[in-house]
């Protein structure tokens, strides 16, 4: 189980993170939520161990993660917000890679980086480098390197990324059948009608604070609307969305 106990993260006196607490247990799936700005990415960078919190801690399995980050981090697969990759290698070598630096047997390795480019339709161009991607290309590879040493627990931010129509629906029937196997998702995004279909709990959260949490329909049922986007828009956004909408319209068609 991955937990977070009263998490702080300050960068000089600013806060960005502030009393974040929750508990992801295998099979669950949390949807974490929030405008840009909410603290959300600094989350995440605490909870893979990229970045150490001023207060609180990060536990896996009962034990701070920075006890033995090596050992957390083979079990975890992790997709990050901004495709950062290698230009110069090609997908396969930077799989080849990957699945070296985790330390897999070369036959699984090899089978699995095989099988995983054919599903997600990256067979053909395995051996273009990197530079040459698509951001959609560039989001599959790092699905895949995420995937292909069966981790237990999944943070993904922002995971559908550029990714076309048919790859965002094989990553949605993905998620659901990964917690249906046990396996615990952490899931970041802004497309909130995805997160209302996978996501079995929620955070959300503004100003680095939580303002709501607790199993998907529940939250929905306290705020009293029929839609995630309905909770969104009451809980974190402190605007009328048609209002500036129609505002914007009527500065681009004014004389």
């Amino acid at each position: 189980m991955l937990a977070a106990k009263g998490l702080y993260k300050f960068y000089g006196s600013v806060p960005a993170v502030q009393d974040v607490t929750f508990s992801l247990e295998p099979g669950q799936v949390i949807g974490y939520l929030g405008p840009n700005g909410s603290g959300k990415s600094t989350t995440v960078k605490m909870l893979t161990g990229l970045l150490e919190p001023t207060d609180g801690e990060v536990t896996y399995n009962g034990q701070n993660i920075h006890e033995d980050l090596v050992a957390y981090r083979k079990r975890l697969g992790y997709v990050p917000e901004e495709a950062n990759l290698y230009p110069y290698l090609t997908g396969q070598e930077y799989l080849d890679m990957i699945g070296t630096l985790r330390a897999m047997p070369d036959a699984r390795k090899n089978a699995r980086i095989n099988s995983l480019l054919e599903l997600f339709s990256l067979w053909p161009h395995r051996h273009v480098t990197l530079g040459s991607y698509s951001k959609g290309m560039r989001q599959r590879i790092l699905l895949i390197a995420a995937l292909m040493d069966n981790p237990d627990l999944l943070i993904l931010d922002e995971p559908l990324s550029g990714l076309d129509v048919t790859s965002t629906l094989i990553i949605k029937n993905l998620v659901q059948a990964l917690s249906a196997r046990g396996k615990s998702i952490f899931y970041c995004s802004h497309i909130l009608e995805v997160v209302e279909k996978v996501c079995s709990h929620l955070i959300v959260l503004r100003k680095g604070q939580v303002i709501a949490s607790g199993a998907t329909r529940e939250v929905r049922e306290r705020i009293g609307t029929s839609s995630l986007e309905g909770v969104f828009l009451h809980l974190v956004e402190e605007k009328d969305v048609t209002q500036v909408a129609n505002q914007i319209v009527d500065v681009v068609v004014s004389a």
